[in-house]
């Protein structure tokens, strides 16, 4: 942050509707960090993605990634299209290649039921749903990520990598959480397979050395299988979930199901030093140029980036800047004056953000 209470983003818009949501999200945050004053967000653009891959043969620029190294926070886009592929067929992934740069190992999903959504689930409780998945994003069995090998076309092997730093530093950080949710009856789970792989027990092993040194706060187990069966009878009773890297992927896409889809499910890569703030969807070429995207799990995933800065840096100001565009987003939804073309509305991605400004002017601004 600079002397004038300045914050430096490199924002990277991506491919497809990426570039179509990051635009009105800045919009979005501008409005809250001046109506709520005291920082100011300074916005640099930069190539990375699919596009960016085409054009000059790189997917996340040497010049893009030092940008990002030298910013307060990181504002990512959908990137990749199914039709652009690395040489070993795989898509193009920039976000995972600034995971692995900066140590971005816990991958943050919020999953809370937004005011005036059709309800996705019918229990009685469902709309008390509000819990945070957290996913190890540096290893698991991402880890393989480019080392995967395939034997005279006859059998394929991916590697699953479980290390104790890794997950010692997951842990801590999903109880510093847990901690600061305060949540009655909640704490934290960790999910894995313990009773099949050596490599879940040895994380349920680390887990509970973890939880010993946080005795004010619950420590559970649940196998993921049966967490996907929780996280769909009742999720109301979830708080923290802490997993390893490929299931956390899974479930993620099951929280954001039960949001009402990925336009609405936010979600940060976060590590010692550095931060990455993006939604859960991806670039949607399909809808691209339509003026349809929903730009909400962008604007959501921007109220996190300055959720982030807050705490970071001290400056509250940013934390209620967050606080104001969550705030605005559920009032807009609220009001059932907007509904996303995903859940069955006609409220295309202009309308939304106009919906949303207009109520960052209006609510009540969090002390």
């Amino acid at each position: 942050m600079s002397a004038d209470n300045g914050f430096r983003i490199a924002v990277l818009p991506g491919d497809g509707i990426g570039a179509e949501v990051m635009a009105p999200c800045l919009r979005v945050l501008d409005a809250a960090a001046s109506r709520v004053g005291g920082f100011s967000l300074d916005w640099g653009i930069h190539p990375a993605g699919a596009q960016s891959y085409l054009d000059t043969a790189h997917a996340l620029p040497k010049e893009t990634l030092a940008q990002a190294g030298r910013a307060d926070a990181i504002l990512l886009g959908a990137m990749g299209l199914p039709s652009v592929r690395y040489p070993d067929g795989t898509e193009i992934a920039p976000q995972l290649d600034l995971r692995f740069a900066f140590g971005l190992y816990a991958g943050v999903r919020p999953v809370r039921m937004l005011p005036g959504m059709p309800a996705v689930l019918a229990a009685p409780r469902a709309a008390a749903t509000d819990f945070v998945l957290i996913r190890e994003s540096t290893e698991g069995l991402f880890a393989s990520r480019g080392r995967g090998t395939v034997i005279d076309d006859a059998e394929a092997r991916d590697t699953m990598v479980i290390t104790r730093p890794a997950s010692e530093r997951l842990f801590d950080f999903a109880f510093r959480l847990a901690g600061a949710r305060a949540r009655s009856g909640g704490g934290v789970t960790c999910v894995d397979k313990a009773n099949v792989f050596a490599s879940f027990a040895f994380f349920r092993k680390i887990f509970d050395e973890r939880a010993a040194l946080n005795p004010g706060i619950a420590a559970r187990h649940a196998y993921v299988d049966a967490t996907a069966l929780f996280m769909v009878q009742r999720p109301w009773e979830l708080d923290v979930l802490v997993t390893e890297n490929m299931f956390g992927d899974i479930l993620s896409d099951l929280g954001a199901g039960l949001m009402g889809g990925m336009g609405f499910a936010p979600s940060a890569d976060i590590g010692d030093e550095h931060a990455v703030f993006q939604p859960c969807h991806g670039s949607a070429p399909d809808i691209a140029g339509r003026g349809i995207a929903n730009p909400v799990a962008m604007f959501l995933s921007g109220a996190l980036m300055l959720d982030w800065l807050g705490e970071r840096h001290r400056a509250p100001d940013a934390a209620r800047a967050g606080a104001l565009v969550r705030d605005a987003v559920d009032a807009a939804l609220g009001s059932g004056i907007v509904r996303p073309f995903e859940i069955g509305g006609d409220a295309g991605t202009e309308a939304i953000t106009v919906a949303v400004l207009d109520q960052i002017s209006r609510v009540e601004i969090k002390s």
